[in-house]
């Protein structure tokens, strides 16, 4: 059943930030009814469309929902979608700054309809402040949030950091928000609106750099660097664009046992790199000594030797390791799905261990849980429905696959 079995998520949402969010409460067991307009959810085509159905992008944050189409500029769209309101106990939506309150389905109107709804909003920068009506995506944010600026060499541009952390980042946040909120729910009977800006929810991932400078200077730069006695990335065997290995000892304890790991247990005796203060000093030529080993082994070999060894080191995993590695592959983390138009698909599970976690299902076809949903929750019959049909308020799903 999953730990948040009998919570209804009414999901307006889209592309990512949105989306991450509602995958997570229901990966945890939460029904949630995704709202989709006639064009659908544009992820479902985003990101390069090579499959004949969704795009591997919608599906990797869409699993396991139900997809109920609505027009909801139209006033019997909207009327349906206040009336499944009622019955929900959470609303998310991450639409453009404007959009909410021009369809009138702000947070004071949907909880007029239903005082215990949660009302989960995600902005660029939030409601407010100077910012408040610019639009933006993950790298937007990012760049907002001030990760490019200490990503890159240090006499190089700035960096761009791939992963999405700005939309998956404060998606996840959200989530726990929600929880958070419908605890309070439970106890007071009011739901209440919860804001997260994308901007400030990557901020909160920069609270660990340039420490020494807190607030005072501009972080700097460092490169494949991390670190003052040696951590960093180094290249090994092989000449590949990921052939590395970062290697990051942080106690003395970590530091001698990585002199072990690379057969040069004499550096322990040597003045230059006795004590924490010496291999400060000296960390260009210890970190010309770590190269020269790491040169003659390949990534995975430097990995399992250093990492054997006591020293926190991994190779670095490029999208294809991600699906074969050995480790990630004996915990099961990559999944495989079958999808009614695409067939058998891989997705990632969640990172939870937990009893209450749901491994993903498929994601939902546009339109596909329409009548069922208006049929369970507002008695809407099959004849009604083709009402809303033949009025543009929905579309008919048929199971042509």
């Amino acid at each position: 059943m999953g730990s948040l079995a009998g919570i209804r998520v009414l999901d307006m949402t889209q592309y990512e930030a949105g989306t991450s969010c509602t995958q997570y409460l229901a990966w945890l067991g939460a029904e949630i009814i995704k709202i989709e307009s006639i064009a659908g959810d544009p992820g479902r085509g985003a990101a390069g469309v090579n499959m004949p159905g969704d795009s591997q992008y919608f599906m990797n944050y869409n699993s396991g929902k139900k997809s109920v189409v609505l027009n909801l500029k139209e006033s019997r769209g909207r009327e349906i979608l206040l009336d499944l309101a009622k019955n929900c106990d959470v609303f998310v939506e991450n639409y453009g700054p404007g959009v909410m309150e021009n369809l009138n389905i702000t947070a004071d109107v949907m909880q007029k309809v239903n005082p215990k709804l949660i009302y989960g909003r995600i902005k660029g920068f939030g409601l407010s402040g100077p910012y408040a009506d610019y639009n933006a995506y993950d790298w937007v944010a990012q760049a907002a949030a001030g990760t490019y600026s200490v990503t890159g060499d240090p006499d190089g541009p700035p960096q761009v950091v791939a992963p999405t952390i700005g939309d998956s980042g404060t998606g996840i946040q959200m989530a726990l928000g929600i929880l958070a909120a419908y605890i309070e729910a439970q106890q007071t009977g009011q739901g209440q609106t919860i804001e997260v800006s994308m901007q400030e929810a990557v901020t909160i991932f920069m609270k660990t750099l340039d420490l020494d400078n807190w607030g005072k200077h501009p972080a700097q730069r460092y490169g494949t660097k991390r670190g003052r006695t040696g951590g960093g990335l180094y290249r090994t065997r092989g000449g590949g664009p990921n052939d590395y290995v970062m290697i990051f000892p942080v106690t003395l304890v970590q530091q001698d046992a990585l002199f072990a790991a690379i057969e040069r247990p004499e550096l322990l005796a040597d003045p230059k790199f006795d004590s924490l203060e010496a291999r400060v000093a000296n960390e260009a030529e210890l970190r010309e000594i770590i190269q020269e080993w790491a040169i003659q082994h390949s990534k995975q070999d430097a990995m399992k030797i250093l990492a054997e060894g006591g020293v926190p080191a991994s190779y670095v995993f490029d999208t294809l390791d991600l699906f074969s590695d050995p480790h990630l592959t004996s915990r099961d983390f990559i999944t495989e799905v079958q999808h009614p138009v695409n067939g058998t698909i891989k997705l990632m599970r969640h990172p939870l261990r937990m009893s209450g976690a749901l491994l993903p299902g498929r994601s939902p076809l546009l339109g596909e849980h329409t009548a069922d949903v208006l049929q369970e929750y507002l008695d809407v019959t099959p004849e009604a429905f083709q009402d809303l049909v033949a009025d543009g308020i929905t579309i008919a799903f048929e199971q042509n696959f």
